[in-house]
């Protein structure tokens, strides 16, 4: 892709952060990446995640729109992950989604959303009811245990680990790229477009962002890292539950992400005793091997989040673009965001924005 510029400022080492960097970098820009904390990431929002990308399973809590973004990941990400200095790992195993018999009603509700985001986006694989043997296919460790559940085709999970550890080795490697570790920065900070300035600035800090975009909000999330050899998952499986929907996300080496909880709060502390147990004895419903299983890490971390939970695009003055609220789909729907942006730096308008149904604007 052609840019018709030369350099560019970018604030905020997380997951847009980094894709943003590579990406323009790889177009012949000279970048600047600045980050306030490590290049560990320690503070990301993309550290403490899943990484699934899902969009059919996901539209049970978000729109069209989001679930069309989804739909773009898919096959972009292993485009991104190609021209990265590291592999990745990242499958397309689907999603499996079981229940217990008392929550059958509520797996009702879910099959019924589901199937109406299969009529509004009909490139998705359709669901797929099944059975005890067929989840017995699927998994075989849990045929014996769950009589009903939805199969979902084709979606897919990385590492989001190793993606970020990945994405700061090419960026290291990168001679077009100046990295700049504790040393947060603004927009104030810059004055793009004069001398000795970079031509753009662009803003992916996420909650830090906050200062100078009022109407983020933290969306706290709560996750388990364990290590659990006995366990053979093969593939990101959700468990209907009406107060508590889980997700156990398997990894390399035996690890597995669990994951349910989100508070409405930009609270940081520890995760609680109860949201603890919770997630570790709905995960141990899933399958008994979870028994046995060794706590790596407990773990929390606060989403960045707008009014409408919807991500957007803003320009609030000449040669500065915002990029925030990826909320708890960050992983699903980068490569849609990265891509819009790309379009509008190159060209100037933002039609790819506009298809996934995504708000951009020029003022606050």
């Amino acid at each position: 892709m052609n840019l018709p510029f030369r350099s560019v400022a970018v604030l905020g080492a997380g997951l847009m952060g980094r894709l943003l960097a590579v990406s323009l970098a790889q177009a012949g820009c000279r970048v600047d990446l600045y980050e306030a904390g490590s290049a560990d990431a320690e503070g990301a929002a993309a550290r403490v995640a899943a990484a699934m990308l899902a969009p059919l399973a996901e539209s049970a809590v978000a729109p069209v729109s989001v679930v069309r973004m989804g739909q773009h990941a898919l096959s972009r990400w292993p485009e991104l992950l190609a021209s990265l200095a590291q592999p990745v790992f990242f499958q397309r195993e689907g999603t499996l989604v079981l229940w217990h018999r008392q929550d059958a009603a509520e797996a009702s509700r879910l099959a019924r959303v589901l199937a109406a985001t299969g009529t509004q986006v009909p490139e998705l694989a359709p669901m797929q009811a099944i059975d005890a043997a067929a989840i017995a296919a699927l998994e075989p460790s849990l045929g014996q245990r769950f009589a009903q559940g939805l199969f979902l085709p084709g979606e897919g999970q990385l590492d989001n680990r190793a993606l970020l550890a990945s994405l700061l080795a090419t960026l290291q490697a990168h001679p077009n790229v100046s990295l700049h570790w504790q040393s947060p920065r603004a927009p104030a900070d810059f004055s793009p477009g004069t001398t000795g300035q970079p031509d753009w600035v662009i803003d992916c800090r996420g909650l830090g962002a906050k200062p100078q975009w009022q109407a983020l909000r933290g969306v706290r999330g709560e996750v388990i890292r364990v290590h659990a050899p006995e366990v053979t998952l093969k593939r990101p499986t959700r468990l209907v539950h009406p107060r508590y929907p889980l997700y156990i996300a398997p990894k390399p080496d035996n690890l597995f992400v669990i994951g349910a909880t989100e508070i409405e709060s930009d609270d940081m502390s520890p995760a609680s005793v109860r949201s603890t147990l919770e997630l570790l004895s709905a995960a141990y419903a899933v399958h008994s091997g979870f028994a046995e299983a060794r706590i790596v890490e407990i773990a929390t971390q606060c989403r960045p989040t707008l009014p409408d939970n919807l991500p957007s695009i803003r320009q609030p003055q000449p040669r500065v673009l915002q990029i925030n609220g990826l909320y708890r789909h960050g992983f699903m729907i980068a490569p849609a965001l990265l891509d819009a942006t790309m379009e509008l730096l190159a060209h100037g308008h933002a039609t790819l924005a506009r298809s996934f149904g995504m708000e951009t604007s020029d003022n606050a």
